[in-house]
């Protein structure tokens, strides 16, 4: 007898979007890593065949795609409000957030349920999200609480803090952590894209995925390392908010660069060209642009957080959110060649701590204690 795993996925998964990308690389690791008779299918929302086709492509492998009926948007919330809308029932995997959270028989059908909370922005930042976007996260960790039998976090220290915000789900929080895409390494035509990005020839970068870009910015200024700078992950509607805050910081608007979403390929050569990582945000969470640039062996400076601390380790310099802390950190570790020189080993070090395949093993396993 054959055990399929059901693994949701979003599809097609935008650029920069960290999590619908995390879901596809989970499931490629699922079906590479899969135990004797034990197979992976896909849910997916309502999409086109050829979608599905290439979701064959994308994730090779997969015994099956089942669509729900409904599209992205309207199968969220219906799952939101506890309708299954048919998908539900077997073995199911959510590497996100979206998953048919309802009355399941564990017992004498064996059917599990397990969703993925990367980051609690919704607790931590609700302004990130927007109100209809923090509504749906809580509603789902309601839901969550009385229906999941394990919710995945990607750090013990984000396990703590999930615990003060739904302390009902007690020990059915598990620790899984992500990783930077599989084989992600600088491309052939790094250089091309660089330029076609319009990147000067040496940069900072920050990690505009969360709040703290201010401090960022006033870090940058602070550390007296006279470079451009480039700000990764910012969706376009925040591209112009960005801009008026490294204004305000002083940085000249010639020095600035925001080039968007990226594909895997395009932030692999934009972390390659750069000098250093700055990632400022607080928010509990996975940071995916960290373990992209200590993949690539990049010095890094990130907020000193439980869950930074946790996942980074020495990986990287560990910086209080302050603009004088973030200066201090960067001046330090651009201050020399040999600075530079250990700042990238150790990077190097801690990112191949990081695989899906090591994931996909813990998923399996985790699916088997159930």
């Amino acid at each position: 007898m054959t055990t399929t795993l059901r693994v949701v996925l979003d599809a097609p998964a935008a650029p920069g979007d960290a999590p619908a990308e995390a879901a596809r690389q989970l499931a490629r690791a699922l079906v590479r890593t899969a135990p004797p008779a034990c197979e992976v299918a896909a849910v997916v929302p309502a999409i086109a065949d050829d979608e599905i086709s290439r979701l064959h492509i994308d994730v090779p492998g997969l015994a099956d795609v089942a669509a729900a009926p409904l599209p992205r948007r309207e199968l969220a919330a219906s799952w939101q409000l506890g309708v299954a809308a048919g998908v539900a029932g077997g073995m199911i995997h959510s590497p996100t957030f979206l998953a048919p959270l309802v009355r399941h028989d564990r017992v004498y059908a064996h059917e599990q349920t397990v969703v993925t909370l990367w980051d609690l922005t919704a607790w931590e930042a609700p302004e990130e999200l927007g109100r209809a976007g923090v509504m749906w996260q809580k509603a789902m960790l309601k839901r969550a609480v009385k229906h999941a039998d394990a919710v995945v976090v990607p750090s013990h220290a984000h396990a703590d803090a999930l615990r003060q915000v739904a302390p009902k789900l007690g020990d059915r929080i598990r620790v899984i952590a992500g990783a930077a895409p599989e084989g992600f390494a600088a491309p052939t035509d790094e250089v091309g894209r660089r330029r076609s990005l319009e990147l000067p020839g040496e940069y900072v970068v920050i990690d505009g995925a969360g709040p703290g870009a201010e401090i960022a910015f006033a870090g940058v200024m602070a550390s007296g390392a006279d470079l451009p700078v480039v700000v990764m992950n910012v969706p376009d509607d925040r591209a112009a908010a960005i801009r008026e805050a490294g204004a305000a910081a002083g940085l000249d608007e010639s020095r600035l660069r925001v080039p968007g979403p990226l594909t895997a390929a395009d932030r692999a050569a934009v972390l390659a060209g750069a000098t250093a990582l700055v990632s400022p945000s607080t928010v509990t969470g996975f940071p995916w642009a960290v373990v992209e640039a200590l993949t690539l062996s990049l010095p890094v400076v990130v907020a000193d957080t439980p869950a930074n601390r946790e996942l980074v380790v020495d990986g990287g310099a560990l910086a209080q959110p302050s603009a004088d802390a973030i200066g201090e950190a960067l001046s330090q570790l651009l201050g020399s060649d040999a600075a530079r020189s250990r700042a990238a080993v150790l990077a190097g070090d801690r990112g191949r701590a990081f695989s899906w395949a090591g994931a996909a093993e813990r998923v399996w396993q985790l699916h088997a204690d159930l």
